[in-house]
């Protein structure tokens, strides 16, 4: 009965949750923690908190594709993961060979258009996991609705580093000009994978920082970022409805900055600079608080 009654209550807090969103980030890159304490806090083997956690991995693309988030990154290995016993890792790529295998198999991922990409130094895999990613980016290559991105033999610093070398190599030889170099020129020499910047950082397990994931695409897009307890099995749709309406109270508030910057733009500038303050205001106008809009409304007509 009482199993009842959580689940009950559980089911009408995710609809309260999910009719308080007015949108959706575009782009998700998940840190999926807590794996291995999630196994010791139950008392089993380790190898089944990785497996209880492949589970709510499935379950967070169904969310999105739910949701029209556009893509996902899952931080899946890390370049130091590297560093864990081999019996560990060898679990871990059996377990990443056979779920790409069965997404790239599924239904669901053929429904839902999903195209499947790994990044990071893809050649430090073992064979069997190259070939498992052969496998699925081919059948998923075509798709374009929902991008997903897993992470493997990753580490934010060494995609800058090889970034850095590739610049380097191309003005040394004479291809690039110094003063050519700009933002595009370094994204061309990422990692390809991410289609989008990335809008929230979601990572679960406690630890309240960003592990050196994406971030080219994250810290320099100053994305939203959500940290929450549980470890990575034990997230739930609610936690992830969580993670969105922070991302959306970030933007909103963003939007208000914006909009009081413009503002003062408006303001401070001469008459005869009135008419483009004003276009730069219209687009921001509508963040304001309704007190604030009232008195831009009053300066602006007695501006006129």
């Amino acid at each position: 009965m009482r199993e009842r009654i959580v689940q009950l209550g559980y089911g009408a807090y995710e609809r309260v949750l999910q009719r308080e969103l007015s949108g959706t980030p575009s782009h998700v890159a998940v840190i999926q923690d807590g794996n291995r304490r999630y196994a010791r806090k139950q008392g089993v083997e380790t190898t089944q908190g990785h497996s209880e956690g492949a589970e709510t991995t499935e379950a967070l693309l169904h969310w999105c594709d739910d949701l029209g988030i556009d893509e996902v990154t899952l931080y899946t290995f890390s370049t130091e993961n590297f560093d864990r016993p081999p019996e560990q890792r060898e679990y871990i790529f059996d377990l990443v060979e056979e779920k790409l295998r069965s997404f790239a198999d599924a239904d669901r991922v053929h429904e839902a258009e999903v195209c499947i990409r790994a990044i990071g130094e893809i050649d430090m895999l073992p064979e069997r996991v190259r070939d498992a990613i052969d496998y699925a980016e081919a059948r998923t290559g075509s798709y374009d609705r929902l991008n997903l991105n897993i992470a493997l033999a990753y580490g934010g610093r060494a995609e800058l580093l090889g970034a850095a070398r590739d610049v380097t190599e191309r003005v040394d030889a004479g291809e690039l000009a110094p003063a050519d170099i700009d933002a595009d020129t370094i994204e061309r020499c990422l990692y390809e994978g991410p289609t989008r910047d990335v809008d929230l950082i979601v990572r679960t397990g406690g630890d309240e920082r960003t592990s050196n994931f994406l971030p080219w695409h994250a810290n320099g897009n100053e994305a939203a970022t959500f940290f929450c307890a549980p470890y990575w099995p034990e997230f739930r749709k609610i936690d992830f409805l969580r993670a969105i309406r922070t991302y959306q109270n970030r933007e909103a508030s963003w939007r208000t900055t914006r909009a009081r910057r413009a503002m003062s733009l408006v303001q401070a500038v001469e008459d005869a600079d009135l008419p483009q303050a004003r276009r730069a205001l219209g687009r921001f106008r509508d963040a304001l608080p309704s007190k604030e809009r009232e008195e831009l409304n009053g300066e602006l007509e007695t501006a006129d």
